[in-house]
């Protein structure tokens, strides 16, 4: 315990002191820079996402640690991005330490939410949200908080994924009348792996108004992975706690009185330390920063348990214990200078 405390300092000075750190540069659409220049100021968030409380066995360790990072961050909103802890009493010490860490904390229903009993309309009762989707307003930043749990017609078993029709005609008349930037959220991807089962549609959709939307996050997937569809950038943010793998695989990564108390443990490769990031949308260096965190397995990677990589997705890469630094930016923001792709903030 001591020891991991001690590394968990270690990680939170590097992320908080990440002059320096090599970091992956996107362009981010010119067509957007009108409506990302409306802001004033910088607008940054502190983003966590699948904490889930109910399977670690430290998840008050885990919010506890993006808390404390957060005080210095000082950004000007805290967001969960879903599968955060079921709405219970028990679970109130992660809960309530999430909203009572900043005057304004924003919600993202997960999939998991349920899992305890309630409904999704009394899980975002209960945590104060507008509604099961909304919208908000932040410094100038148009935020469209989406529900990806709704059921198609012919959906048969298992968590469904998909946004309805009520809810899509929602979300058109919202990008439609937004003044912009928008800043789209959710916690299934809308686009990449494990997305939607709808994700054309949103997609299509959203590229209609690619002039207003800066980017899309989401959580769900475990993973750190970014990918564009058209001109919209749409960001997998990593789990603070582990990659599930399930199955038939194990992997023992703990001392036995936890697994014997929290079996689910089990079933997934955790991530020593909290993982989560600061997303930064700068209006004079036309740009997007991702502050992100770095840990390492608990245990054994997928690949170590034998788990075969997918396209795209392999040990190291996407499937990793870091939510990587990322720079967003124009092509015009330094058309005075000759730049690699990758490069150092």
């Amino acid at each position: 315990e001591n020891m991991i405390n001690k590394k968990d300092v270690s990680l939170r000075r590097d992320f908080l002191g990440a002059a320096g750190i090599v970091t992956t540069s996107i362009l981010l659409p010119d067509q957007v820079l009108g409506s990302l220049n409306k802001l004033n100021k910088p607008v940054k968030i502190g983003v966590i996402t699948d904490l889930h409380q109910d399977i670690m066995h430290d998840g008050p360790s885990r919010i506890k640690s993006f808390v404390d990072s957060m005080k210095v961050e000082k950004p000007d909103a805290l967001m969960q991005l879903g599968d955060f802890a079921y709405p219970s009493k028990q679970n109130n010490i992660v809960t309530k330490a999430f909203e009572e860490a900043h005057p304004r904390t924003f919600h993202v229903l997960g999939n998991h939410e349920i899992d305890g009993g309630h409904s999704f309309d009394e899980v975002a009762k209960l945590w104060g949200m507008k509604g099961r989707y909304y919208t908000e307003r932040l410094n100038g930043l148009d935020l469209v908080v989406l529900d990806g749990n709704e059921k198609p017609e012919n959906h048969k078993k298992g968590y469904p994924s998909y946004i309805g029709d009520k809810q899509l005609e929602w979300l058109s008349d919202k990008l439609k009348s937004l003044k912009g930037p928008i800043l789209i959220v959710s916690h299934q991807p809308l686009a990449g792996p494990s997305s939607i089962d709808n994700a054309k549609e949103v997609q299509g959709l959203i590229s209609l108004y690619s002039d207003k939307v800066l980017m899309a996050l989401n959580g769900h997937t475990h993973i750190d992975y970014l990918t564009k569809v058209g001109a919209v950038n749409y960001l997998h943010v990593n789990s603070a706690s582990y990659k599930w793998v399930g199955g038939s695989f194990r992997n023992k990564s703990y001392l036995e009185n936890i697994h014997s108390k929290f079996p689910w443990i089990e079933y997934t490769c955790p991530y020593r330390d909290s993982l989560f990031m600061t997303l930064t949308i700068d209006p004079k260096e036309n740009r997007i920063l991702v502050k992100g965190r770095d840990s390492e397995w608990v245990g054994k990677s997928p690949s170590q348990l034998g788990i075969a990589s997918k396209p795209n997705l392999t040990d190291g890469k996407e499937i990793c214990p870091k939510i990587r630094n990322r720079q967003i930016e124009s092509t015009v923001s330094y058309t005075h200078l000759t730049l690699p792709t990758i490069l150092l903030v």
